[in-house]
């Protein structure tokens, strides 16, 4: 059925925007460039045929030893159409960065957060991109592969809350 989702892409976009599409386990994937990532999501939301209302997840793999080494994972779902769809943005080492999709879902903000504090991808024009789980003295994204293990973190003291 999400079959159909990738027909439209594939029609909407130039092979330069959507750079492969697959299914893996009935589980429909399409491959964007990360200049595409914002359109390409925008259709997907907009289009009558896609209607992908509702953004489910949004994460990182971190493919240490191959370019681009990141990507960033969206998850996406059409509760009105009963079909899925996930979108792949390829983010390099030197500049582990794609556009912000606060604007398409606000419900992105805080997965992007995550993303960010805990593999280092930044999203541009994103409102508020700081650490959501790490204290922010803490060196380093915890979920990348070259992090080391035995990594020791600054202490940091917090003053007590006084209760006026």
């Amino acid at each position: 059925m999400s079959q159909n989702v990738l027909d439209r892409v594939k029609g909407q976009f130039t092979a330069g925007e959507l750079l492969e599409t697959g299914s893996q386990h009935g589980d429909e994937w399409a491959r964007v460039r990360r200049d595409a990532w914002v359109t390409v999501a925008t259709f997907l939301r907009d289009d009558p045929a896609t209607k992908m209302e509702m953004f489910i997840d949004l994460t990182v793999v971190d493919r240490f030893s191959s370019e681009p080494r990141f990507d960033v994972v969206l998850h996406l779902y059409s509760v009105s159409l009963k079909h899925r769809v996930r979108l792949y943005a390829g983010a390099p080492e030197e500049d582990p960065s794609v556009d912000t999709l606060c604007p398409v879902w606000a419900g992105a903000n805080w997965f992007e957060r995550e993303a960010y504090d805990l593999y280092g991808v930044r999203f541009k024009g994103h409102p508020d991109l700081r650490r959501i789980l790490m204290y922010p003295e803490f060196v380093g994204h915890p979920l990348r592969k070259d992090y080391p293990k035995e990594k020791r973190q600054p202490l940091v003291r917090r003053q007590p809350n006084s209760v006026d």
